[in-house]
């Protein structure tokens, strides 16, 4: 079945600490059932310096997975969000979004 999301989508969150943020994905977690925006999510991560690797300690700003239960795909020329559809054409599977109806993703 085809994803919903993919990479290079703009969306916004819908629930949470950034809700209302919008932002484009940047990567998926293995199952595609979590997502990295970039920018968005930042979490603090208490760093433990590498030597070896020449990586420095402390603290590091990082951003965090989102559930893709809460994202939707956003619409640019009407500023909402929208869901996505799938239509068939030219014996491909399209996505759409149902906002516009004309819009291909």
């Amino acid at each position: 079945m085809s994803s919903k999301f993919r990479i290079n989508d703009k969306v916004i969150i819908i629930t949470g600490k950034d809700k209302g943020k919008i932002g484009i994905i940047k990567k998926f977690l293995n199952n595609k059932k979590k997502v990295i925006l970039d920018g968005l999510n930042l979490v603090y991560k208490h760093q433990k310096s590498i030597p070896s690797k020449n990586i420095l300690g402390g603290i590091i700003k990082k951003e965090s997975f989102l559930d893709i239960s809460n994202i939707s795909h956003f619409c640019d020329e009407n500023n909402k969000l929208s869901k996505i559809g799938f239509i068939f054409k030219f014996n491909k599977k399209l996505r759409y979004l149902k906002l516009n109806k004309l819009k291909i993703l």
